[in-house]
C-alpha cells in the first residue's frame, strides 16, 4: 500500500496519490451503476472503500473508519439487492420515495450520529483534524447510502448534501483528486436522481384495468 500511497501526478499546483485517484475512480463507477440500478454498485464499492481505507489509514484515522463502515455498508446493499433485484419490471430493484416515517428516522439518525461521532472526534483529536466536517461527511455517507441500499429516491439528496462539504474538506486535507471526484458526483449525483424521481411516479401510477402495461 506504500506504493498506491505515492505522487502519481500534481494537478493545478495539487499533488494527487496513487491510491485516492484510483479509490475514487471506482467510487465513482459505482455511483454510475447505482444509477442505473446495477447490484454491480456494491461490490465496486466495497473496493473502492477498501482501496480508499489503506489511502487514509495512518494518515486521517476517521476517514479511514468511515471506509471501514462503507464497507460494512456495501455488504448490506449488496444482500438488500440480492433479494429485491426482481422487483423492478426491468428485473432490477425498483425505486421509491420514502415514507415520512422513514425520512424522520434517517433525518434524526443523521443529527444524533453527527453529534456523537463529532464528540468521539473531539474527544480523540487523532481521529480527525476537524471533527464536525469529518463526523457530517461520515454519518453522511452511510445514511446516503442505507437509503440507496432500501431503493429510496432520497439516497441523491444525502449525496448532495455530503457532497457540499466533500469537496472543501478533501482539498483541506490534500486529497485533491477527492475534491475533483467529487465535483463530478454532484453532476452525476443530478442525472441520477431525475433517473430514480421519474421511474418512482411511474412505479407508482396506477394501470387502467384492460391499458397496456
Amino acid at each position: 500500500m506504500n506504493s498506491l500511497n505515492s505522487e502519481a501526478f500534481a494537478l493545478f499546483g495539487q499533488h494527487i496519490l496513487w491510491s485516492d485517484m484510483i479509490g475514487n475512480l471506482f467510487g465513482l463507477a459505482a455511483l454510475a451503476l447505482g444509477w442505473r440500478r446495477s447490484i454491480w454498485t456494491w461490490p465496486v464499492q466495497f473496493l473502492a472503500g477498501l482501496i480508499l481505507f489503506g489511502a487514509f489509514f495512518g494518515h486521517l484515522t476517521g476517514s479511514a473508519g468511515k471506509q471501514a463502515v462503507v464497507m460494512a455498508v456495501a455488504l448490506y446493499g449488496w444482500w438488500q439487492w440480492q433479494r429485491g433485484k426482481d422487483q423492478g419490471e426491468d428485473g432490477h430493484i425498483a425505486v421509491r420515495f420514502a415514507t415520512w416515517r422513514e425520512r424522520g428516522v434517517m433525518v434524526a439518525a443523521a443529527a444524533a450520529g453527527t453529534v456523537a461521532v463529532a464528540l468521539l472526534f473531539k474527544a480523540y483529536p487523532t481521529l480527525s483534524w476537524d471533527p464536525w466536517p469529518d463526523a457530517y461527511i461520515f454519518v453522511g455517507t452511510v445514511v446516503a447510502m442505507y437509503a440507496q441500499a432500501r431503493g429510496m429516491v432520497e439516497f441523491w439528496f444525502a449525496w448532495l448534501l455530503v457532497d457540499l462539504v466533500g469537496v472543501p474538506l478533501n482539498f483541506a486535507n490534500g486529497y485533491a483528486f477527492s475534491g475533483f471526484v467529487y465535483v463530478i458526483y454532484g453532476a452525476l449525483v443530478l442525472w441520477g436522481m431525475r433517473d430514480w424521481w421519474l421511474r418512482s411516479r411511474n412505479s407508482a401510477r396506477p394501470v387502467m384495468e384492460g391499458a397496456p402495461a
